[in-house]
């Protein structure tokens, strides 16, 4: 059953399909709204989204990756500017992009994912990256913070949007096998049709591993289709369809003695581990309107969750929704104008169980509760030109969520929220010549808090209802991206003011789920910077640097301090030596200087430094080798860390060789190569 304002949300989603009064915009003006500028190049349609964004935006398309074995989203996205990924073990890594889901140790917070601007997140925004696989996409666009808008993105960090590719975009057949170090074995194969009626495009995916680490175990098979029919002169109707099985052991978290001293060690109590099944359904319809776009849909997600940890964690969640989005552009007062409204609408209701867990399998139950969500996006964006080079931006979105516990296990433990949030966003895009933007905003963000910190566990009781307020922040960018000679870059510096920011702390470390409580102020402030420098035809350094400074403001407790997980300086460099046929890339990932641990700035992760090494040769037409080499030097030491309060050093545990186990191994000294055909 959905709530009563679904027919409110349902209004909201179809929106922009009856915004007809606004005037009829020339088409010409979309030619005075050519900006060429971008970091790498890119197909013409994502091109010309990030000349029109003043602000952080990224493309990154499979040619980045596709000579890799991109086991997740860390891999496909290792020199996108501001995105921090971490590994923790597997496929299961952190995802942050300034500062979002900061203190989160497990899944995913604070971004919005989407597939083919779907989006996959539950209808409580969190959601689990796991469900979608890089190999099979043809490229990845990232927005950063309110860029993200006009995707129905409102968080902090912003939104990733997978495309996949169809049957006019990738004709024919691709196969695909790798593998190497840990028993690893990866396999693709893909094919693409279309005619003048339609087109027709579809892939099956397996992984498996033994993964670095004990207990580290995974398997998964997945298909990933879609469909695209004509409707008539400038209409389409594409149907999706995205189904994940999906088997991971969980090695967990270590000590640092053991990152240092015995890095392959893993977790088997309680054979933890997080299962996948999931299927999702998409219908997108777009329309020429000649001087505008009009792209309405809907969409279904059902998902099992599987997951013995401390406890057996057993979820089945439905989401369904619509979406609808108008792009008009023309001229008003002789000023080259384009706007853009939309609506995104997601309802979901998951059942959700908890047992003990007896090596992994159900034992006495421990929570039994019905959880209903829905989140409601909402946005407008206007873009004017009063002077050649020069747009003016202005819009906002709007938020609306419910969320609502029925908690059959514990009744009195029962409760709901409702929130209603807007943040506007102001920007100015400013191009002095063809090959060069300046741009600068001023946004708010607003993230909703979803099931994970609205059902927590006291210690020793059953979860239930626990009040957290919204996420709220302040976010100012400044930044440029072009082309000048030999260089290409892309560089923004932002300063977030939080209130409320959901933070996270173990209570007991690998007993009782994380607890979660909203700061009072906090600041996010940092640089994103991408650069890249072609020497010559077969020598190009492509870099990647973040800066980034986290910290509470006159906090009662913690004071001044730094926040924790997310170290102030990485970076990232690799050397493409060769040509298109034959190519060799050292790669070097460089933490000067570890995250602190804790809130209470007791304890420092340490630096490092990791070499790698890739290499492509193109045997034949469509036909390419690769190798993808990892950590030469077995470097040890902590990737990604899980917050504490205060850190419990290993010779002060009450064992002998633990203490806080929060920290998380980078990957070990690993060898992949492999095949890849078109044809």
């Amino acid at each position: 059953m959905m709530f009563p304002s679904v027919a409110r949300g349902v209004s909201l989603c179809v929106l922009a399909a009856v915004l007809y009064a606004v005037p009829a915009f020339a088409e010409e003006a979309e030619d005075r709204t050519r900006i060429i500028v971008t970091a790498s190049p890119l197909p013409e349609a994502a091109a010309a989204q990030v000349r029109r964004t003043p602000g952080g935006v990224d493309v990154v398309p499979a040619d980045d990756f596709e000579d890799k074995v991109a086991f997740s989203l860390r891999d496909a996205l290792a020199f996108s500017p501001g995105v921090y990924t971490q590994p923790r073990f597997g496929q299961e890594v952190r995802i942050s992009i300034r500062g979002s889901g900061l203190s989160r140790g497990y899944h995913m917070r604070g971004l919005t994912l989407l597939q083919d601007g779907v989006p996959i997140n539950l209808a409580d925004d969190n959601g689990d990256f796991q469900e979608l696989d890089p190999q099979v996409f043809q490229q990845i666009e990232v927005y950063r913070g309110a860029n993200a808008l006009r995707l129905g993105g409102s968080t902090l960090g912003g939104a990733i949007n997978a495309v996949t590719p169809t049957g006019r975009t990738a004709p024919g057949a691709e196969l695909r096998i790798d593998g190497g170090s840990f028993g690893t074995l990866r396999t693709k194969a893909a094919y693409g049709t279309a005619d003048a009626r339609g087109d027709a495009w579809a892939a099956i995916t397996t992984d498996r591993s033994d993964g670095d680490r004990d207990h580290g175990r995974r398997r998964s098979l997945r298909f990933n289709g879609n469909v695209g029919l004509a409707l008539g002169e400038g209409a389409e109707t594409r149907f999706t369809a995205s189904v994940n099985h999906i088997r991971q052991k969980l090695s967990g978290a270590l000590s640092e003695r053991n990152v240092e001293i015995n890095p392959t060690r893993g977790n088997f109590t309680g054979n933890q581990a997080r299962d996948i099944d999931s299927i999702r359904l998409q219908n997108r319809t777009t329309v020429d309107l000649g001087s505008g776009t009009l792209a309405f849909g809907a969409f279904y997600n059902a998902k099992q969750l599987y997951h013995p940890i401390y406890q057996l964690i057993d979820q089945n969640s439905s989401d369904g929704g619509a979406f609808s989005a108008l792009d008009w552009a023309g001229e008003w007062g002789g000023m080259p104008l384009a706007l853009a409204v939309g609506s995104q609408a997601r309802f979901g209701r998951t059942i959700a169980k908890q047992f003990v867990n007896i090596g992994g399998r159900r034992g006495a139950p421990t929570a039994y509760a019905v959880q209903k969500a829905q989140t409601i996006n909402s946005y407008g964006e206007a873009r004017i030109a009063p002077l050649p080079g020069l747009w003016l931006v202005a819009g906002g979105i709007h938020t609306h969520g419910e969320r609502r516990i029925d908690n059959r296990f514990a009744p009195a433990r029962s409760g709901d929220a409702d929130f209603d949030r807007f943040a506007p966003k102001f920007g100015l895009l400013y191009e002095p010549a063809e090959t060069l933007q300046f741009y600068a905003n001023y946004s708010r963000s607003v993230e909703l808090p979803g099931f994970a910190e609205l059902s927590q566990a006291p210690a020793g009781g059953a979860p239930g209802f626990t009040p957290i307020d919204a996420q709220r922040a302040w976010t100012a960018e400044v930044g440029t991206r072009g082309t000048l000679g030999i260089a290409r870059w892309d560089v923004s510096l932002y300063r977030a003011d939080l209130r409320g920011e959901m933070l996270q702390y173990s209570v007991v470390p690998g007993t009782i789920p994380a607890a979660t409580f909203n700061a009072g102020r906090t600041r996010h402030q940092g640089i994103e910077a991408g650069l890249e420098i072609a020497f010559a035809p077969w020598a190009t350094l492509r870099q990647a640097y973040q800066y980034s400074d986290f910290r509470f403001r006159d906090d009662s407790q913690f004071g001044n301090n730094r926040l924790p997980v997310v170290p102030r300086h990485f970076y990232r460099a690799e050397l493409r030596l060769g040509s298109d046929r034959i190519s060799l890339s050292p790669v070097v990932e460089w933490l000067p200087q570890g995250a602190w641990v804790d809130y209470a700035n007791t304890k420092r992760a340490g630096g490092y430094a990791t070499i790698g090494l890739g290499a492509q040769a193109r045997v034949r037409p469509g036909v390419t080798l690769f190798v993808d080499a990892r950590n030469l030097t077995q470097e040890r030491a902590a990737g990604d860390i899980g917050a504490v309060v205060r850190y419990v050093p290993d010779d002060a545990a009450t064992a002998a060789d633990e203490g806080s186990a929060v920290f998380y191994p980078i990957e070990r000294r690993a060898i992949y190569g492999g095949v890849r055909a078109r044809f």
